[in-house]
């Protein structure tokens, strides 16, 4: 079975501190309450950030996104923006972090009277997690590349769930990461409800046609942060890139294709649905992990932290 590019483990992990709701708690004492609206519901959004050079990397971006998820559901996340700055950071002080760490930022409803939709039966403020840990990708996945398997379920149509917002209700990612894995491939390529290629069950998908840089109209996919970096380096550096419609055909006849997210910033796909694209990076793939990585160093080397 392929192995998830989360699936690494680090020893130092076993010790780490959990930050819940201002707290800091051992790793096998960090829980929420079964009425939490996070695990009766889903009813959340959340943010994955990079440590970098002991600073999180595109921090305004990922908070821009997150405030803005929270108040489309109507959440108050009951801090300022930099009062959960200083929590973030408090965490890594708290575990000695400063570099290759993967941050989970979650923030649910909070607690429920009883497990139940409506809002107005919380009876206390939102839960906020953080979960720092020791995680970097392979090595040999960013230089060889990931599989993927085009699957039967599709991105929703934003009346039914907006796939923008970055939610705690993630089934549908879950059930095509699902049918992806027992294909024996590493994710889950999702379409939209058209047909046309929309994204990857937890990444952001690109291919390479003839020197162009392709990804999706982004109509029925997250606003990636690093998808965004990346389209502005493409624009920065005269490499054209296009947001359109596109289909598998062009996929399968595409030069090289690669994902991004947050964790892994820019991986080389090799397969898709059996077919071959690259042995292992292509040529444009290597140029904007480069970019990418310096792009990383730039903003945090322009970040100040409390």
């Amino acid at each position: 079975m392929a192995q998830s590019m989360h699936d690494v483990s680090d020893p130092r992990n076993a010790s780490i501190l959990i930050n819940v709701n201002g707290e800091l708690k051992p790793r096998a004492e960090a829980m929420v309450s079964v009425f939490d609206s996070g695990f009766v519901l889903g009813d959340g959004v959340w943010e994955g950030l990079r440590v970098h050079q002991g600073r999180i990397a595109f921090l305004d971006r990922h908070l821009d996104r997150l405030f803005e998820g929270a108040k489309a559901i109507a959440m108050d996340i009951g801090l300022t923006r930099e009062a959960l700055i200083q929590r973030l950071y408090e965490t890594l002080d708290a575990n000695g972090m400063s570099d290759g760490v993967h941050v989970r930022l979650m923030v649910t409803r909070g607690v429920r009277s009883t497990p139940y939709q409506d809002p107005r039966v919380i009876v206390g403020g939102a839960t906020i997690i953080i979960v720092a840990e020791y995680k970097e990708p392979e090595p040999a996945i960013v230089e060889k590349g990931i599989r993927l398997f085009t699957v039967h379920v599709r991105r929703g149509d934003p009346a039914v769930q907006d796939p923008k917002l970055n939610s705690h209700s993630k089934l549908n990612c879950i059930t095509a990461c699902i049918q992806a894995i027992e294909a024996g491939a590493d994710e889950a390529l999702m379409l939209d409800p058209h047909g046309f290629v929309a994204t990857c069950n937890s990444t952001h998908f690109f291919i390479v046609r003839k020197g162009e840089v392709w990804t999706s109209s982004g109509d029925y996919c997250l606003g990636g942060i690093t998808r965004a970096n990346v389209v502005e380096l493409c624009r920065a550096n005269d490499i054209p890139v296009f947001e359109k419609n596109f289909s598998l055909t062009d996929v399968y006849g595409a030069d090289e294709a690669f994902v991004t997210g947050t964790f892994a910033g820019v991986v080389p796909v090799r397969e898709v649905d059996g077919r071959n694209l690259t042995d292992g990076r292509g040529p444009m793939t290597e140029r904007l992990q480069k970019l990418y990585r310096a792009r990383i160093n730039e903003d945090v080397a322009s970040t100040k932290r409390p």
